[in-house]
């Protein structure tokens, strides 16, 4: 095993030179230009101080050259971290140090703000012209367009570290190989169908996996890869209409604003299948979707860690709409309980998985790495049970357990419930410390556009449908839900916000 991740594109763009491979604000580039780019980038990086095994730091955006980067940097062996172009200087220079991160690659703006503090010791990059101390992409214009001989290249080197962070807050790098990437897309291209004919979008931050997976989906295919830099519904639906896109995976906060738009008039007939990730997906927004997307329509569950090892097609299991699937080829799921043995159908406990889609562990972090897993499955930290048919249901997250009277709680079951609420737009429970009882259950909750929402009633629906244990004690009515950029909602930062308004 090599070059598994760029072989496949050389191969597609070998194959069909002048079909378009990207498509991106405006701008496209067919397989053969979009090769040439990536062999210059590829021998104007080795040119300039990268060496295999290198790791380099990028402010990702969701962009042509970023893609041809990606790229490049399976080809010559190196890897990407890749960071939020908005992340502040101190905190990318936390992000780098952690993933021992060399060389720098970044636009003017992000070089200005950063300063020349970061990456010290190994070469800094300006994308989109110059700046002083930075050498200018433009001289890539210069290089061969012949891939470059690599013999060092095995696949399984790091390619990308995508942080997460522990309890601490301090980065924990997660590292994913070129062999693993592949692994990753062949599961997906398999299971779902796709074929060079498909147009495929990627409509979330470049800096996050799921962008990355869906732009290699196509690639080493020879689709079409759509890449949307900015997200509003309106902007999803046109994109679709006009670049005729078949296939899509979107995180759950941007289906969940795509299904209130689905009735004013866009044409996204041309879609015939889309998944939802990242977050639970609420029933009503679910069967919204279902009902007015007229395609297939999936669910997947999972971790940056390990991908996705379930998935499930609604239109083929309808009974199972509460549910986020069952296996996917080459994964296994186990429930375990606290004292590590299995738990029965119906029992919840912690999900672990085994899978083939599993990254390398965590960077230079054995210690972490080894915690993670229990033998051969990995602990995804999160709560859930299995049906006696082997479907997959999700539960929360261990960390976002309420236990109040050393009773625990799990905010989906508050949240599931107040969502059936025509007027309750989204809703999140968290815990607030409290000195008699150790936590009690907070909820903040948000009401349907044009409608009115208040606590007394939500009081009244939690009385009426939850066990005593379960009562929020503090109500909160608010505008939005704080969420990360992926759309999940952010649980620790409502305990900061609310925990500062009531003390």
């Amino acid at each position: 095993m090599k070059r598994l991740v760029s072989d496949a594109f050389f191969d597609s763009a070998e194959k069909n030179p002048l079909k378009t491979a990207i498509i991106c604000d405006g701008a496209s580039i067919s397989y053969g230009e979009l090769a040439k780019t990536v062999c210059r980038y590829s021998n104007f990086l080795l040119e300039n101080g990268v060496e295999y095994g290198d790791h380099i730091g990028i402010p990702m955006t969701s962009s042509i050259p970023c893609i041809a980067l990606f790229l490049a940097a399976c080809e010559i062996g190196a890897g990407l971290v890749p960071i939020n172009p908005s992340m502040p200087a101190a905190a990318a220079a936390k992000v780098f140090d952690s993933g021992d991160v060399k060389h720098l690659i970044a636009n003017k703006a992000f070089l200005r703000r950063a300063g020349d503090g970061l990456c010290s010791e190994g070469s800094h990059f300006c994308l989109d012209g110059d700046h002083p101390g930075a050498i200018s992409f433009s001289e890539s214009e210069k290089c061969s367009e012949k891939r470059p001989v690599c013999e060092a290249v095995t696949g399984d080197e790091t390619l990308l570290l995508i942080m997460t962070s522990g309890s601490t807050g301090d980065p924990k790098p997660i590292d994913i190989s070129q062999n693993c990437k592949h692994i990753r897309a062949k599961v997906f291209t398999e299971l779902y169908l796709l074929t060079e004919d498909d147009v495929i979008l990627a409509a979330t931050p470049m800096y996050h996996t799921l962008a990355l997976r869906l732009v290699l989906l196509a690639l080493r295919i020879g689709a079409v890869s759509v890449v949307l830099p900015r997200f509003t519904p309106a902007l999803w639906m046109e994109c679709v209409n006009k670049n005729k896109v078949t296939f899509t995976i979107a995180v759950s906060s941007q289906l969940a604003q795509i299904s209130e738009r689905l009735n004013e008039g866009a044409d996204i007939s041309c879609i015939r299948c889309v998944v939802s990730s990242s977050a639970w997906l609420e029933p009503a927004v679910k069967e919204r979707l279902i009902e007015k997307m007229n395609c297939e329509f999936h669910e997947i569950y999972g971790t940056s860690e390990i991908s996705s090892p379930t998935d499930i097609d609604f239109r083929m299991s309808a009974e199972k709409k509460r549910s986020v699937g069952k296996c996917v080829p080459g994964a296994r799921i186990r429930i375990r309980r606290e004292d590590g043995t299995q738990a029965q159908p119906y029992e919840v406990g912690e999900i672990t998985a085994d899978t083939v889609q599993k990254f390398k562990g965590y960077y230079k972090r054995p210690d972490l790495t080894k915690a993670a897993y229990d033998g051969e499955w990995f602990r995804t930290g999160d709560l859930g049970y299995v049906d006696e048919d082997g479907y997959l249901y999700f539960s929360g997250r261990i960390k976002e357990i309420i236990v109040t009277g050393g009773i625990n709680v799990y905010p989906q079951d508050i949240e599931t419930m107040l969502l059936e609420l025509p007027n309750v737009r989204e809703c999140a429970a968290f815990a607030l410390t409290d000195d008699s009882l150790g936590e009690i259950v907070a909820l903040a909750a948000s009401p349907a556009d044009g409608m009115e929402l208040s606590e007394r009633e939500i009081a009244v629906a939690c009385a009426r449908n939850l066990a005593d244990y379960q009562q929020p004690r503090k109500i909160f009515i608010v505008d939005e839900i704080p969420k990360n950029a992926m759309g999940k909602i952010s649980r620790v930062q409502l305990g900061e916000i609310f925990r500062e308004q009531i003390s």
